[in-house]
């Protein structure tokens, strides 16, 4: 923050998510998509009539959703846009990042084969020669990436020999896909004129031009990139041909921000509020676990004497974005705690022994792991040590994502392209079982979920305990069958811990829904009513008293009546489509009687939108929700600050960064009143000029 990179706005070099723009251009242009300015922001949309490429990947992909009247098939429509001509755009861009975001996996994958094999051409796939089509394509996500070598037929076992199973729900179809169709049914003979600035050179060194199949286009463009140095020590420089996880993360949240223009929050920003908050949660969980009062990692590293506590103490960390994005906060929390555990010289493999020749570190975002000699790590699967610390890496990452990152967003788009960092993150340590298998990849995609985090049915105190004495399942249960959704070495199994964790959801939020104070108080009337009316009586009534009856019956139907007709309005509403349940979506958070204990760290850029923007829909859809922080003029950051304070654990930490005009605009007297109910620890107010492409004056806020 203190940088030179900040304060005199140079630049940040090796900043991992600086933005080759060549590549980004390009691939915009192959997908059918264009970024045009407007005002203070810059937006993704589909290429204007007239300048479009039939051809171009959306364009094919929106021909087949109309011919096929795809749309019809959908269950809600209306959550892909209000026109026809938004819902044909909104499907086909969400097929089309979905299958993107494969291709690009398979191109980090290919990268990291060819490393370990020093270059080895026979491990090359992604080209035209091997994928021939469509057709090719879709084989090779679902019939060699999802399945074991041996479960594969003879054909897709000939032509893809030697690439691996990875067993990620990323190379299942979507539920989209299901509905509408898969890759396969675009157009084989699809062409497009090649990018006026493409990085297509002809064997003289000119750029090339013409026409070109769409598909080889794609694969030619994307061999023009270099995507297997992450992690080397070279600068990025703009148009370098450098291509790594982060800057993909920049690329499609940009692309996944399209309706309002996207703010990625540069490199060295995630990587102080992570180490911030991190190292400072880290200290207190140790307190709290231990009796201790230590205040940093040097107290901590003087006391500890067991590592393997000590690794279960951080492992015990739970750390969530509640508008997670493409994951970069998640990801540079997970090379935080990496680093921490290295500092506490408690990073140790499977056996128990230290890592102790080798340092990692973060440096520019990215995580760093250097040996005795300052050499870089370099995974050679035929050297033991090497295997050893290979392992460790993709293990310690594995633990840490599935026991202490999530996150949640309501585009289903960016939970895609979250999920993928957190499978890229990964890969960049995947190592050979055997002589031809990688360690497959777990399911972290549970981690990850769907939805608005800033509307739920369910409050946080919601009394579960019926439904678990009711219940054959216990919380330990619960997270059981996640933990064996993540590690399920099929489809078949993944499918059965779904059942069961839905099953339990359902068990809950039965039991959340009985004891909605609404419905509570619905019964009570209910049974005040039946005992007016229904009770025998001695005597007559006097007149006095039948017009007192009378009375006391209008008045408990007229309640009933009122509270049906809300309870009615909330069920059918609208406003909960995208309901996100804290109280039960992760298990992790849950204690063992069922209470939301929360999370130790709440970390992220939530989104910058005023509430009064649209015709103030965002106003309406909030303003029932109880937050002290609503201001029909105020901006949607407020609730997201509210939220996050209530999903934090007691002595939590909460660290965003968002505007600042929360500090000294009218709207903002309702947050600053929020913020003095609490304990803000650091205050920095950044300015301007944070955000590339964006002119909005932020601060970074830490609270406990």
């Amino acid at each position: 923050i203190l940088s030179p990179e900040h304060l005199l706005k140079l630049p940040f070099a090796n900043d991992s998510n600086s933005l080759d723009k060549s590549f980004y251009s390009e691939l915009l242009y192959i997908i059918g998509l264009t970024e045009v300015k407007e005002k203070s922001k810059r937006l993704i949309q589909r290429s204007k009539a007239g300048e479009r490429n039939s051809g171009s990947i959306l364009e094919d992909a929106i021909v087949q959703i109309d011919s096929l009247d795809k749309i019809s098939r959908l269950d809600q429509p209306e959550k892909y846009g209000t026109t026809k001509e938004e819902r044909f755009f909104n499907v086909a861009l969400e097929l089309t990042i979905t299958w993107i975001n494969r291709i690009l996996f398979l191109k980090l994958l290919e990268a990291q084969l060819l490393t370990y094999h020093k270059g080895d051409e026979s491990y090359s796939f992604l080209k035209i020669e091997r994928v021939k089509n469509y057709d090719d394509l879709n084989s090779l996500f679902f019939q060699v990436l999802a399945k074991k070598h041996d479960e594969r037929n003879a054909n897709v076992r000939r032509m893809f020999e030697k690439i691996p199973y990875l067993n990620s729900s990323l190379f299942e179809m979507t539920e989209l896909e299901h509905i509408c169709f898969s890759i396969t049914q675009l157009n084989n003979n699809s062409e497009m004129p090649i990018y006026q600035q493409t990085v297509l050179k002809t064997d003289t060194g000119k750029k090339r031009s013409g026409v070109i199949p769409t598909l080889e286009y794609l694969f030619e463009f994307l061999s023009a990139y270099d995507f297997s140095s992450e992690g080397s020590e070279e600068i990025q420089e703009e148009n370098k041909t450098l291509i790594n996880a982060s800057v993909l993360g920049l690329i499609f949240e940009k692309i996944n921000g399209y309706k309002d223009g996207s703010f990625f929050t540069p490199g060295f920003i995630t990587m102080y509020m992570s180490r911030e908050t991190i190292r400072k949660a880290v200290v207190q969980k140790f307190n709290e676990v231990k009796n201790w009062n230590c205040e940093n990692l040097t107290d901590l590293y003087d006391k500890i004497d067991n590592r393997n506590e000590a690794n279960e103490i951080i492992n015990s960390l739970r750390i969530c974005d509640p508008a997670v994005g493409s994951g970069h906060f998640l990801v540079s929390a997970l090379n935080e705690i990496l680093a921490v555990k290295n500092d506490l010289k408690i990073l140790q493999d499977r056996q128990g022994r230290r890592l102790k020749e080798y340092q990692v570190e973060v440096e520019n975002d990215e995580l760093i792991v250097t040996d005795e000699d300052g050499e870089l790590f370099e995974y050679k699967p035929n050297n033991k040590e090497s295997q050893r610390v290979q392992e460790t890496l993709f293990h310690e990452k594995q633990t840490i994502i599935e026991n202490c990152l999530f996150g949640v967003d309501i585009n289903p788009n960016s939970v895609k392209i979250c999920r993928l960092r957190l499978w890229i993150e990964l890969l960049k340590n995947a190592y050979y079982k055997n002589n031809t298998e990688l360690e497959t990849l777990p399911n972290i995609d549970i981690n990850i979920k769907t939805g608005n985090s800033l509307i739920n049915r369910f409050s946080l105190d919601s009394d579960v305990k019926k439904a678990l004495r009711n219940s054959k399942w216990t919380i330990d249960g619960y997270k059981v069958a996640v933990s064996a959704y993540r590690n399920a070495q099929n489809r078949e199994h993944k499918k059965d811990m779904l059942r069961i964790i839905d099953d339990i959801k359902k068990d809950f939020r039965m039991e959340c829904t009985f004891n909605d104070p609404k419905k509570k108080k619905l019964r009570n009337l209910g049974g005040d009513l039946y005992t007016l009316t229904k009770q025998k009586r001695i005597f007559e009534f006097t007149p006095q008293e039948k017009k007192e009856w009378e009375n006391k019956v209008k008045k408990i139907t007229n309640e009933i009546e009122k509270l049906e007709k809300e309870i009615e309005e909330l069920e059918t509403s609208k406003i909960f489509d995208n309901a996100f349940e804290w109280r039960f979506e992760f298990p992790e958070a849950l204690n063992d009687d069922g209470g939301f204990v929360g999370f130790d760290v709440v970390i992220g850029n939530p989104p910058y939108i005023q509430l009064q923007s649209n015709g103030g829909q965002l106003a309406n859809l909030y303003k029932n929700q109880n937050y002290e922080t609503f201001d029909r003029s105020s901006d949607i950051y407020s609730l997201f600050y509210e939220k996050g304070i209530n999903l934090l654990k007691p002595k939590g930490h909460l660290t965003f960064i968002t505007s600042n005009k929360w500090m000294r605009a009218a709207y903002g007297k309702s947050t600053r009143a929020f913020f003095c109910k609490h304990k803000p620890i650091t205050l920095i107010d950044l300015g301007s000029d944070v955000f590339e492409t964006a002119t909005v004056d932020t601060n970074i806020l830490i609270m406990q």
